[in-house]
């Protein structure tokens, strides 16, 4: 027979006495709310997310193993996290070995490429830029290049991979390579308009990161909010081949001419000198190529009177090699000069249906800036 407890005993009196006061109670009073284990809270989130999924499956364990002695709900919660977790770590597995992350990386970075950088453009392009070319164009428009348009893609250089070089360096190299196809994109220079110049849009840290490797040359107007109208392509595409043998012979001297040294002859007589002799060089492997050519009947005249011109021009800058003081250099460099895009260039270019009006030097574009100020 039982004794019945003394009042007020917290316990029901047993056959061993009440329980100790350090054990843990599994029983809850009536009415109190039972709390869910933020473990088994988490654990579902990631598994639900097949995001880590290891430490899903983790948490879920741990969150079973608290429930247990806790008394917490959240059971469910926990197994099934534990579950989906599992399941993750499988699928991550499998898709790593079938090479499937890589493809979906590269697709991550060509998505990248495409939202954050300059549409991919291509020689003979033209476009848009709603920012304008002298701000950052991270978007552009397509557009025929019949009707107006802000810019028109000459050339694309790719460069090395490797580490990003630095906005310096890669704007250095565009400066040297966009100037430098750009004759062989316009190869009549005679008929690029005056207020037209090179412009190229670059690799950006960001980009670089992602592949992007394209250095873009571009023509566009130096005036603000001013359009190109039409193609300025002139090159064996859109040129007859006895047009583009008289422009290649005049590009290449135009090259050579370029290469003057920028101090005087009173200040290096000897590099004057140098560059003189190769400007002769030139001239007489140009002479060669026009005369080596089978003309039409109706320009024969004219190519024979502007190849007569070169000849002179050519013995003139003979002389200029071998001056022995500034003086003498001069007299022959002025003679030189003055059969370069003579009345004899004018001739053959009109009988070949190029553009025949020289363009501008800059002191002659100073002078008229001037004039209309």
């Amino acid at each position: 027979m039982s004794i019945p407890p003394p009042p007020g005993s917290r316990y029901p009196q047993g056959p061993y006495g009440p329980p100790p006061a350090d054990w843990p109670q599994a029983h809850r009073p009536h009415g109190t709310p039972v709390s869910v284990n933020a473990l088994a809270v988490a654990a579902l989130v990631l598994g639900v997310l097949c995001f880590l999924p290891a430490a899903g499956l983790v948490l879920g364990l741990i969150a079973l193993w608290q429930i247990r002695r806790s008394g917490q709900s959240g059971r469910g919660l926990a197994i099934a996290g534990s579950v989906l977790s599992a399941v993750g770590i499988v699928l991550w597995v499998a898709v790593l070995s079938t090479g499937a992350a890589s493809e979906v990386w590269e697709g991550f970075k060509d998505g990248a490429r495409r939202g954050n950088e300059v549409l991919s453009l291509d020689k003979g392009d033209c476009f848009d830029a709603p920012g304008g070319l002298e701000g950052d164009t991270y978007d552009v428009d397509r557009v025929p290049c019949e009707g107006r348009h802000d810019a028109e893609v000459f050339a694309v250089v790719t460069l090395p991979g490797g580490a990003f070089p630095g906005e310096g360096e890669i704007t250095d190299v565009a400066a040297e390579k966009c100037y430098a196809l750009q004759d062989q994109y316009a190869m009549d220079t005679w008929a690029m308009p005056a207020d037209v110049d090179v412009y190229y849009l670059l690799p950006s840290r960001e980009s670089w990161r992602f592949g992007d490797r394209a250095i873009t040359c571009l023509f566009g107007d130096t005036e603000a909010g001013l359009k190109l109208t039409g193609s300025l392509r002139a090159d064996p595409t859109t040129l007859d081949t006895d047009q583009v043998v008289l422009l290649s012979t005049a590009n290449a001297l135009d090259t050579a001419l370029h290469e003057e040294p920028e101090k005087s002859p009173e200040d290096d007589l000897a590099a004057h000198r140098a560059w003189a002799g190769q400007v002769h060089d030139v001239l007489g492997e140009q002479i060669e190529a026009l005369r080596g050519h089978s003309w039409p009947a109706g320009v024969r005249k004219p190519l024979a009177g502007l190849v007569e011109d070169m000849e002179d021009a050519r013995e003139e800058w003979r002389r200029a090699s071998t001056a022995p003081d500034a003086d003498t250099y001069f007299a022959h460099y002025d003679k030189a000069y003055g059969s370069v895009d003579g009345p004899a260039t004018v001739t053959a270019r009109k009988a070949l249906g190029l553009a025949a009006t020289p363009p501008a030097s800059g002191e002659e574009e100073e002078d008229t800036a001037e004039a209309q100020v």
